[in-house]
């Protein structure tokens, strides 16, 4: 018998929950030099206007461990993304894209006018997925990455929603 549909479903993108914050914290510090640990993210998660969505594998044999996760504040009508982390050995199989196809639908019923993120220019991977969203470059700070591959310049990019 055959499952090659189990490791080929999409995952599915939910609110992250309490419980989740623990593995969370553990994908946050896999992509970065400055760690999230699991109180920081409760802190953030309890403020208002944050999003925090987290990408679990789809089916009924699924785990319910997090893949990656992704958190956005909202002010006014505006937001950004403050971070998206996926698990090293889920990385280039969508997860990323689909936790930002979710939080564009969202932000998008909640009217909210456009999404800004900043990216490491070196950060290849992550270009390709927020230009194939449809995000453009519209600033970017040099040296804002000091543990960078590359010269640590940040790209601010930008998707309007209306």
């Amino acid at each position: 018998m055959s499952f090659w549909w189990f490791w080929t479903a999409p995952p599915v993108v939910e609110d992250a929950l309490d419980e989740d914050l623990p593995k969370l914290a553990e994908i946050h510090e896999s992509g970065f030099s400055h760690q999230w640990d699991a109180d920081e993210l409760a802190r953030l998660k309890s403020q208002d206007g944050i999003l925090m969505l987290t990408a679990r594998r789809a089916g009924a044999y699924g785990t319910r461990n997090p893949l990656g996760f992704l958190v956005i504040r909202t002010v006014a009508d505006e937001a950004e993304v403050l971070t998206i982390a996926v698990h090293p050995r889920h990385r280039g199989r969508g997860v990323g894209k689909k936790l930002m196809q979710e939080a564009i639908f969202r932000l998008y019923g909640d009217r909210c006018a456009c999404l800004f993120l900043e990216v490491d220019a070196a950060n290849e991977a992550a270009l390709l997925l927020y230009r194939s969203l449809g995000f453009r470059q519209v600033g970017e700070r040099k040296g804002y990455y000091r543990e960078a591959d590359g010269e640590g310049t940040a790209l601010v990019m930008r998707i309007d929603l209306r």
